[in-house]
């Protein structure tokens, strides 16, 4: 951790299709007396695409959406415009879920809340009024032709569970995921205000300093707002591996939760709201959190019933694999 500059980690592990432990190290601020525990909460970035996913195979599960439906059947508020990549193939779920929809985050889009500006409803954003993406979201090539990894289409999922629920999305995440799983301490948070609390980390940067108002927020909760503990990760890690062998919490069924870990599409290294490696000893899903200030992976191989869930509050400026949290998973999975 020192010669890496990072002040706090905590790392979950899984083994045998159970929690078998968790260990923490260091400060949730640097200079200060704030020891990372068991309930330290960090910011898990892009890792929320993970939970969004989840989320998704559940109301898929209740019938509440399809994989496979065009999603302006049941968007309200706003729709996927119409353009000539969609005349032949329509935007779905399962293509958002797996970056094959065909849309493309523009250019300096999705940056962390900028307090002056405040936060804007997912319409506003979609529709290019913020300054937050100041385009308009379309589709730019045709759905699943190619792959693209974006933010706006995990926005496009938040605004389509908000209309076919009548709920807030945090509000649905709380009620479907966090309260039948037990995750307590996760959360998605959109004001500093409610942020001043022992328990939540500070972001630092790659030379071990705080940042600039030390909690980074992202005004879009389903691609990267979450903010938790690597032991409420663990926890829907644990949940993956329980719903493959038929024992769900969520009551999510043993196919669809293999489809979630499956290749998309002919993209071998895509799941829905995951990332899939296959290796000689079996297929490995991954999620990265990469953001102001925090960095995290979770890893597991879900059929040998074992993972990791590692976060650390700073921003280590190489790929997770190149950095302390490649030498831990190494260390724990390889």
């Amino acid at each position: 951790m020192t010669h890496y500059n990072v002040p706090g980690l905590s790392i979950t592990t899984l083994e045998n299709g159970q929690i078998s432990g968790t260990e923490n190290h260091g400060l949730l601020e640097v200079d200060s007396n704030r020891k990372v525990n068991d309930n330290s909460i960090f910011s898990a970035c892009s890792i929320s695409k993970f939970l969004t996913g989840m989320l998704a195979i559940k109301l898929v599960e209740e019938g509440l959406l399809d994989l496979d439906d065009d999603v302006n059947e049941s968007l309200l508020s706003w729709k996927v415009p119409e353009n000539d990549f969609t005349k032949n193939k329509k935007v779905t779920l399962r293509n958002l879920l797996s970056h094959q929809s065909g849309i493309k985050d523009p250019e300096g889009s999705f940056p962390e809340l900028n307090s002056k500006i405040g936060v804007h409803s997912m319409v506003e954003l979609l529709a290019g009024k913020t300054s937050y993406c100041k385009v308009r979201i379309d589709v730019k090539c045709e759905p699943e032709s190619e792959f693209h990894y974006s933010d706006a289409g995990f926005c496009i999922i938040q605004q389509l569970i908000e209309d076919v629920t009548a709920k807030p999305f945090h509000q649905v995440m709380m009620e479907q995921i966090f309260v039948p799983l037990e995750m307590v301490n996760s959360q998605f948070n959109t004001t500093m205000l409610e942020m001043n609390r022992e328990s939540f980390s500070c972001g630092h940067n790659k030379n071990g300093n705080l940042i600039d108002g030390k909690y980074p927020i992202y005004p879009y909760p389903a691609a990267s707002g979450l903010w938790t503990t690597s032991l409420d990760l663990a926890a829907l890690v644990l949940e993956i591996i329980n719903a493959i062998n038929g024992k769900s919490k969520l009551g999510i069924s043993e196919s669809l939760a293999k489809e979630m870990i499956s290749p998309q599409r002919g993209k071998a290294w895509t799941g829905l709201g995951v990332f899939l490696e296959e290796s000689e000893k079996q297929l490995e899903i991954t999620s990265l959190g990469w953001g102001v200030g925090f960095q995290c992976m979770m890893a597991a191989f879900p059929y040998l019933e074992k993972g990791a869930v590692i976060m650390t509050n700073a921003e280590l400026g190489v790929h997770q694999m190149e950095g302390i949290i490649g030498e831990i998973y190494k260390s724990l999975l390889s």
